[in-house]
């Protein structure tokens, strides 16, 4: 059962500011249905959006990729996300949105131009990653990655992301880092970097990840901190033989994968534990925001 401050919190839906106990969705919305639809995941510091014009970038680059119309322009969906911000006292916050196609006669083919799209959104405090995952870092297991080829699209269909999540905890482990036919994609939920000699390598912004909006934001901090960065296809081995494992996502920011199928990841003073280069990049975006979001 939900707790009642939650059921309470005001949400939005289909123009409507209500309590989520009275948020309403028809059995027949293509959301539920068919998985049709895209959303997004904004994280909120002191009540300001970090890297906004990136994540409407991804929207609208995930809606046109479905052939879906975007229902407001890109100043609506500012207002709404601060509006929506505006319901929780909570300076630090995230924000989640989706559209779905609409509601309409379950048929593969898509409904009438004339469907209106389904819009809900909703905001939580924001949780930092717990101390312990923090300083101690991240325990992880390989899987094949057998989710669908159109991984850079953000669509609402998770099941295979949930599989892997869930079996990473059925392990015991806190996530996974997955593999197609050989070479390193992406966690459960999360991009994957690799560090080798002090260089950041990650895999390729194609059809098989999830460009996140920390994809970018690491290119920048590897500049700003000296860090080289390289952008190719990662073999499993090279992640087995990896000095430091980073996972980046707008909720973890960026934390350390410190066990790998068991055995630690690192070298020397580093040896299951944060290395050097995740410290730099974790401090360097910290200050990314307090520079974006004061």
């Amino acid at each position: 059962m939900m707790p009642p401050e939650l059921l309470n919190r005001i949400v939005y839906l289909n123009g409507e500011w209500l309590p989520l106990k009275d948020a309403k969705v028809s059995v027949l919305d293509r959301g539920f249905i068919f998985g049709d639809g895209i959303y997004e995941v904004v994280a909120l510091y002191n009540k300001k959006p970090f890297r906004m014009e990136q994540h409407l970038d991804r929207l609208e680059r995930s809606l046109a990729k479905i052939k879906l119309k975007n229902p407001f322009t890109r100043e609506g969906w500012k207002d709404l996300v601060a509006k929506l911000a505006a319901t929780l006292p909570d300076p630090d916050q995230f924000i989640y949105f989706q559209i779905t196609r609409g509601v309409a006669k379950r048929d593969f083919g898509f409904p009438s131009a004339d469907t209106v799209p389904t819009v809900f959104a909703i905001t939580s405090p924001f949780e930092p990653v717990p101390k312990a995952q923090r300083e101690g870092g991240l325990s992880l297991i390989k899987l094949p990655d057998l989710r669908w080829l159109r991984c850079d699209v953000k669509v609402v269909s998770l099941l295979g992301a949930v599989l892997a999540k869930q079996d990473a905890l059925d392990e015991g482990v806190h996530d996974c880092v997955m593999f197609r036919d050989g070479y390193l994609t992406e966690s459960s939920s999360a991009n994957v970097w690799i560090v080798k000699d002090g260089k950041m390598i990650a895999p390729p912004r194609d059809n098989l990840i999830l460009e996140g909006i920390r994809y970018g934001l690491m290119q920048e901090m590897a500049e700003a901190t000296g860090v080289p960065f390289e952008v190719r296809k990662i073999t499993e081995a090279e992640v087995d033989a990896a000095d430091e494992i980073l996972i980046t996502s707008a909720t973890r920011e960026v934390v350390a994968g410190t066990v790998l199928n068991g055995k630690p990841v690192g070298k020397g003073d580093y040896v299951g534990k944060p290395g050097p280069v995740y410290h730099k990049f974790y401090a360097a975006y910290q200050d990314a925001k307090k520079r974006l979001c004061g």
